[in-house]
């Protein structure tokens, strides 16, 4: 296990290197000095999506979403609480599709809510459909064990 991580900021997009021990105690960046994690899901566009996907050692957990989908909406507040329980070992994005359609058509995307688990810049499991803030932890750590 390597003893440093990068990070990407979810404010500056900046790629930040610091200490596995560091994590939790409240790291900031180091260009725009803002905290790293403040356990909440971070939005993105297209260009924050795929720099967190090729720079972020710390699995990524994306809610690729609409702002016209009810389900996604009865989601949103699970996807923050799953947030604030898994950060900093998961990072959780929202990706709104209609704005980033392009990263959507990437990844196939045919029906929303889809939650897409990728680790080391490569998807490690996709679900469809809406889930509660322990169905989300729980299908989250079967798929990265020891998080």
């Amino acid at each position: 296990m390597q003893d440093t991580l990068h990070t990407v900021c979810p404010h500056c997009e900046a790629v930040n290197r610091l200490p596995r021990a560091r994590l939790v105690d409240g790291a900031k960046c180091g260009k725009c000095h803002k905290v790293l994690f403040s356990g909440k899901a971070v939005p993105v566009g297209e260009s924050a999506f795929d720099q967190h996907l090729s720079r972020s050692d710390i699995p990524l957990l994306v809610d690729f979403w609409a702002p016209w989908c009810g389900p996604c909406h009865m989601m949103a507040p699970a996807f923050e609480e799953a947030a604030r329980r898994m950060e900093p070992r998961v990072r959780l994005l929202k990706l709104n599709t209609e704005e980033a359609g392009s990263v959507a058509s990437r990844y196939g995307i045919r029906s929303i809510p889809t939650l897409i688990l990728f680790s080391g810049g490569r998807e490690v499991a996709r679900v469809s459909g809406a889930m509660d803030p322990n169905g989300l932890v729980s299908w989250t750590q079967s798929h990265l064990p020891g998080i």
